[in-house]
């Protein structure tokens, strides 16, 4: 037989590869892992955890204003240190890349600095030393997309949000999607200028229509200028800043310009079309239900091949590899009732279908929704409001979707989520006593369903 310098070589030191490669080790399988950046991938580098503690810093500012509600005075106007949140963030991130180090460390994992390459079916090549192993796991996830136009260059991409110099205080975000409608919820919060584009009626495309309609009232209604059925043409820089041309004539000055148009696989430069490995449509690593490539020896995980692109999900699917190729091959990965949260402000959070994709896989459907003012916001002085919605399925009066926009949606939405996958009814939900006061009992005592 064949021997390898490993059992699996994993191609990317992401969440979905760091996970893969632990647990792979942990069986006593001999694992490798390239990683030329830093290690935590798109989400603790550039993504989820930066993101959510500038979600956070965008939320004192609207704390320190609705303080007077409630009887307190500043002193002085709050004052918002960019470079500090900055420094700060910077310390986070380098101590958790260090706490993915050990964690690889510790589990046996040989760590290998350097672009990956693939060469074969089991053979990667690392700044020209070469690596065999019985099993290539590719997890580069994936990279921003600016599309092509005049000016391109003028414009950013969403990794490089966190580090802007100096802060904008006039920020054109161009795009409709969760990461683009976050940006624009959080600058805006800290202190910006905000105008925001999108190309098509409506925001959040996928999501249930009453959500993406009232997140983008109450954006609106915190300061957001929200243009939609709105496209770029060119971006010129001046004196004063950058000058973007729309392509019905008007103009929007601004200072830095976010293109956050979505995201494609990582593929490029991995030598799989030299490893014989196919690639669907859109790009991404095409694999079958137990993530294997073209080539039998080759899998991939996460974004690089997956349509769902959470960090949660990559996570799942590692551990279906892992599973396959070192333990006992019983794990699956369920699409059906996949949490996640949104975190503009105010959040979302969203368990299962919308109402017309519910409509159309269960038939009748019956809706239930309300719509109210938070019992914090009685005295802080803000209109923010906060919605809630339940899809439910006729026949078996089991909830197939949850929705909410409101403060802490996505710690709210999460413990729905396990009753959901375990086929609460609305019957069930009914009969569960609600944590009052919470705006979270809502989703338990709501019971006239929308007519029609």
């Amino acid at each position: 037989m064949r021997t390898f310098d490993f059992d699996l070589f994993v191609i990317g030191g992401g969440s979905g590869g760091v996970r893969a490669a632990r647990m792979a080790a942990q069986t006593g399988a001999r694992v490798g892992l390239a990683e030329a950046a830093e290690l935590g991938g798109t989400c603790v580098n550039v993504g989820c955890i930066p993101k959510k503690l500038y979600s956070y810093a965008a939320g004192y500012a609207e704390a320190f204003a609705e303080s007077a509600g409630y009887g307190w005075t500043l002193p002085e106007a709050p004052r918002f240190d960019w470079a500090h949140l900055k420094t700060q963030r910077a310390k986070e991130i380098g101590r958790l890349n260090g706490v993915y180090a050990s964690l690889l460390k510790n589990s046996g994992v040989t760590l290998v600095t350097g672009w990956a390459q693939l060469i074969d079916a089991h053979t990667v090549e690392v700044d020209g030393q070469r690596r065999t192993a019985r099993h290539l796991l590719v997890a580069t996830g994936g990279t921003p997309f600016v599309p092509d136009f005049p000016g391109r260059e003028h414009a950013v991409s969403s990794d490089a949000m966190f580090d802007l110099d100096p802060f904008p205080k006039r920020l054109l975000v161009v795009g409709g999607g969760y990461i683009a409608s976050e940006f624009a919820s959080i600058f805006n919060g800290l202190g910006s200028q905000v105008t925001q584009l999108h190309r098509r009626a409506h925001l959040l495309t996928g999501f249930d229509d009453d959500v993406r309609q009232f997140v983008a009232r109450e954006m609106g209604k915190a300061g957001v200028d929200i243009r939609l059925n709105s496209e770029v043409a060119s971006i010129t820089r001046g004196a004063q800043g950058l000058t973007v041309t729309l392509t019905r004539g008007q103009q929007i000055e601004a200072d830095t310009v976010l293109f956050a148009t979505g995201r494609v696989p990582n593929t490029q430069g991995l030598g799989l079309e030299a490893a014989g490995v196919k690639l669907d449509d859109k790009g991404a690593i095409a694999v079958d239900a137990h993530y294997r490539s073209s080539v039998s020896s080759i899998y991939a995980v996460g974004d690089v091949s997956t349509s769902v692109q959470l960090t949660p999900v990559a996570l799942a699917e590692a551990m279906v590899v892992v599973d396959a190729l070192f333990g006992k091959g019983q794990r699956r990965m369920d699409y059906e009732f996949i949490p996640t949260a949104v975190f503009t402000h105010p959040n979302i959070g969203t368990c299962g279908y919308s109402e017309i994709d519910a409509r159309a896989k269960f038939g009748e459907v019956t809706v239930f929704s309300s719509e109210f003012k938070s019992l914090r916001h009685t005295l802080s002085g803000s209109t923010e409001r906060t919605f809630m919605k339940l899809v439910v399925d006729k026949k078996s009066d089991r909830v197939v979707g949850l929705h909410m926009v409101g403060a802490d949606a996505g710690e709210v939405v999460q413990g729905f989520a396990v009753a959901m996958r375990a086929g609460a009814t609305k019957a069930l939900f009914d009969s569960t006593i609600g944590i009052h006061p919470t705006a979270a009992e809502e989703f338990v005592t709501m019971r006239e369903p929308m007519p029609g």
